[in-house]
């Protein structure tokens, strides 16, 4: 009988400390420090990238940002973007990742990426940001690798 108790005991307590482990896992992790949003030139995507992207992404656009080790989840390779997509880079995905942020995001806990859309909507009216969003998927594109 009290072989069977230690056992129940220790199931139990397996269960909380992998329970508490996937809890943990789902944290965005603390050492990423956020500021005020820095104001670019909303008609070069290549400085909006720099800006607000290649922390995560890298100047390179490959994944590789001083940031990219304290996500949970890898940023994405940009560069590839339009050999995943049969050759033919997704704008429309594009766009509405850099918008709303990506649409996967929620299964993995909190969303690493910033919901650009919103972030650009504070630096100015509905044209300035449709033409950040613009010029940003352009510069991306600019990116693919051959």
């Amino acid at each position: 009988m009290t072989n069977r108790i230690v056992s129940g005991a220790v199931l139990l307590m397996a269960l909380l400390l992998v329970s508490a482990s996937f809890a943990l896992a789902q944290e965005p992790s603390s050492n990423l420090k956020k500021g005020p949003v820095q104001m670019t030139d909303a008609s070069s995507g290549e400085e909006m990238f720099n800006t607000y992207c290649a922390v995560c992404h890298g100047k390179s656009a490959k994944g590789d940002g001083p940031a990219a080790s304290e996500l949970k989840i890898p940023p994405a390779n940009l560069t590839l973007l339009a050999k995943n997509h049969g050759g033919k880079f997704p704008s429309d995905y594009v766009v509405q990742v850099i918008t709303t942020g990506p649409r996967d995001a929620k299964a993995h806990g909190s969303k690493d990426m910033p919901v650009w859309g919103a972030v650009f909507k504070s630096l100015g009216d509905d044209a300035s940001v449709k033409q950040r969003i613009y010029n940003l998927s352009k510069y991306i594109e600019s990116k693919q690798a051959d």
